[in-house]
């Protein structure tokens, strides 16, 4: 898609940051009522960018399209024990990989993601990680992504 920029958000991009997250997670989470009450969860990402992006332990990205805010997306990146498949043990976490309805389908969330995977192999990840909704699945399966049948999660 052309007449778009990404854009590597910092802590003077908190607002946005912040908004977005919310849109992003009122779309995913239809069941939830209009008037839930955001402010604890946008207490707790203010806190989490305030502390991982100037560490370089996430790194959040933003489309623009004329000027407009039209996507985003994020990286955490930490680390764990080596393996055989992943010597230096480091990892990358991609969420929060959100296009504004009027913006999808122009290629803005895949932009994305390629600039995230090469910015988290710049810094040494070997691995990446994402949950999928079904809207997003199709991109990440053409970005070579697949099901983790050997991972398990306690809730």
């Amino acid at each position: 898609m052309e007449g778009f920029r990404i854009h590597r958000a910092g802590l003077k991009d908190m607002a946005l940051l912040l908004d977005l997250r919310e849109e992003m997670l009122r779309a995913a989470n239809p069941q939830l009522p209009p008037d839930f009450d955001f402010g604890p969860i946008r207490a707790n990402c203010r806190a989490y960018y305030q502390a991982a992006l100037p560490a370089g332990e996430h790194i959040a990205l933003v489309a623009f399209v004329s000027g407009e805010a039209a996507a985003c997306g994020g990286l955490s990146l930490y680390s764990v024990l080596p393996n055989g498949e992943n010597p230096n043990g480091k990892r990358g976490y991609i969420a929060n990989i959100y296009t504004r309805e009027a913006f999808r389908r122009r290629g803005l969330a895949r932009a994305i993601m390629r600039e995230l995977i090469a910015a988290g192999r710049e810094l040494g990840a070997g691995r990446f990680a994402l949950n999928a909704s079904e809207m997003g699945r199709p991109l990440y399966e053409s970005m070579g992504f697949a099901p983790m049948p050997d991972e398990m999660e306690l809730h």
